[in-house]
């Protein structure tokens, strides 16, 4: 099986060996964004609802390398720091997707000085 790994401009920095996303057997998947803002100096929001928008955009961008939108998007997993944010989240979230919506697992996690980390599954077109 083939699979390509790549990055995209303005997206924040890996924090390790891996890549923004990587495409195979016509899926794009990328990897777990947190909510560094990358043309600010890797800024956090303090808060879950701007720090899901962030996350989105940064997946935004690793997406569009290969023409891809949230339209596209058919499975999310999300980390919530506190799951009691669950409603802030999901607010922000459904901004960025319309229905059908992907698929969506959201569990409690301990994160690193950060509310919420999310990676996307998106198919990629046909033919």
């Amino acid at each position: 099986m083939p699979k390509t790994g790549f990055y995209a401009e303005g997206a924040p920095a890996p924090a390790g060996p891996y890549s923004h996303g990587v495409v195979a057997n016509g899926f794009l998947y990328t990897a777990g964004f947190g909510p560094q803002d990358a043309a600010n100096d890797n800024a956090i929001a303090d808060n879950v609802g701007d720090q899901t928008r962030q996350v989105l955009r940064n997946i935004e961008k690793v997406l569009a390398v290969h023409g891809l939108t949230f339209a596209d998007v058919v499975k999310s997993t999300v980390h919530l720091q506190d799951l009691a944010d669950f409603a802030e989240f999901n607010a922000a979230y459904e901004e960025f997707f319309t229905a059908p919506y992907p698929v969506r697992t959201t569990v409690g996690s301990q994160l690193a000085n950060i509310l919420v980390e999310i990676d996307v599954v998106a198919a990629l077109p046909q033919g």
